[in-house]
């Protein structure tokens, strides 16, 4: 059990942090001041990379492998009319620390850091390998792919996501892709509208195809859900005019051993099929692109497809975890994650056994009046000193070629 000191580092850091705003795209702030708390805690190592994220070092004495414990330190917006508190106040009620990024997830980060420090503190730094706690970047707008710097830097043998989970232990989750499927048209006067061709029309009758695939399922993960998330329509307003474009996006959850190629392939079916039906029909199909600039000044560009993962049950490195986080508490259980994390570019893209687990529940990220209870923020600091501690006696994992993820 953590000391009362113990505890009250981790809740002051967490309210800490809070105070300071950090949108995706503007970490700045809490970047630097995670790095300056850093200093004199036993860290060897406190430096941020070309995206701005940040990698806090402790080395142990023999060789090991190298555990990465990563989570984000952006948030999303706040509508300030919507909350109650201040969302930047850290302010503490009825056993909660209320305000943006509370559950989602600056408690994780300060667990994962007071633990590093605990782990020094009670090691003296004599136990096998390396750990690294990542406080990373942008994952709000790309899961995973800010920290593709932090896998070529530091090339971890076992990974540890911070996201939610109840205090239970993850072992996969579904990906995520955002497809963009567009109608091309012809334009014409709406009082002659057989000299054009109507796109929302043509999209209408391609939506009605879509709607009837088959929804992919798995055991453990789920469905792969496709949900229509948008529409527009072009030109727009469109007063007497017949629209020569449609542009839709879904959002498509991902689940493990799908590829780029398979999950258009329904789509690109479907409109192959009605290309021949109809020889006026044109349409494409694509994965929607973003580009995004970091607090660094770095640009982060990417095509939005975050792959699913998921370990079995039964790995070492899972097992390990699981075992010694069931001694803290009975009522541990194995699960997985409903939302896309990280893990899409650690376990997903390098391949790198990876496991999750965090304070709060996955429903209170992005809320008003978002918080995080203390009791589970003190015992997530617990259980990933015990995590640093069972994965560190485990062996090197093999090392994946990072270079082109």
């Amino acid at each position: 059990m953590l000391s009362e000191c113990r505890k009250q580092q981790v809740v002051e850091l967490c309210q800490e942090l809070v105070r300071i705003p950090s949108y995706s795209g503007e970490e700045g702030l809490v970047a630097e001041r995670i790095m300056e708390y850093a200093k004199d805690r036993g860290f060897d190592e406190a430096r941020s990379d070309e995206f701005g994220n940040v990698l806090l070092v402790v080395n142990g004495d023999q060789p090991g492998p190298v555990i990465l414990f990563d989570g984000h330190i952006d948030t999303v917006p706040v509508q300030r009319e919507n909350w109650t508190l201040d969302p930047y106040s850290g302010e503490i009620r009825d056993g909660k620390i209320y305000g943006r990024g509370t559950s989602d997830m600056k408690g994780a980060v300060s667990a994962m850091i007071t633990a590093a420090i605990h782990f020094v503190e009670d090691t003296h730094k004599r136990f096998p390998g390396k750990i690294v706690v990542s406080c990373s970047v942008h994952e709000e707008c790309f899961e995973g792919v800010a920290t593709r710097k932090v896998s070529e830097a530091i090339r971890p043998d076992y990974v540890v996501i911070g996201e939610a989970t109840n205090l239970n232990l993850n072992h996969g989750q579904r990906g995520r892709a955002e497809i963009v499927v567009e109608t091309i048209g012809k334009p014409a006067h709406s009082s002659n509208p057989d000299k054009g061709i109507n796109a929302v029309t043509k999209m209408i009758k391609l939506l009605s195809a879509i709607q009837e695939l088959p929804v992919q399922n798995h055991s453990v993960l789920g469905k792969g859900i496709l949900e229509l998330t948008d529409i527009k329509s072009s030109p727009y307003p469109g007063a007497s005019v017949v629209p020569s474009y449609c542009r839709v996006t879904f959002d498509r959850r991902l689940l493990v051993n799908e590829t780029r190629e398979s999950v258009l392939a329904p789509i690109l079916a479907l409109v192959d099929q009605l290309e021949v039906e109809d020889p006026s029909f044109k349409a494409n199909v694509s994965y929607s692109t973003g580009e995004e600039r970091c607090y660094t000044g770095a640009v982060i560009e990417a095509e939005r497809f975050f792959p699913g993962w998921l370990y079995d049950e039964g790995e070492e490195f899972v097992q390990a975890a699981y075992q010694r986080l069931r001694e803290l508490n009975t009522d541990t259980k194995l699960s997985h994650y409903s939302f896309c994390t990280n893990g899409s570019h650690f376990a997903g893209e390098a391949n790198i056994p990876t496991i999750g687990y965090g304070p709060s529940l996955e429903h209170l990220a992005h809320i008003d009046n978002e918080y995080i209870e203390i009791d589970q923020l003190t015992k997530a600091a617990e259980g990933y000193r015990v995590i640093m501690e069972a994965l560190s006696l485990l062996k090197k994992s093999k090392k994946e070629d990072l270079t082109n993820v």
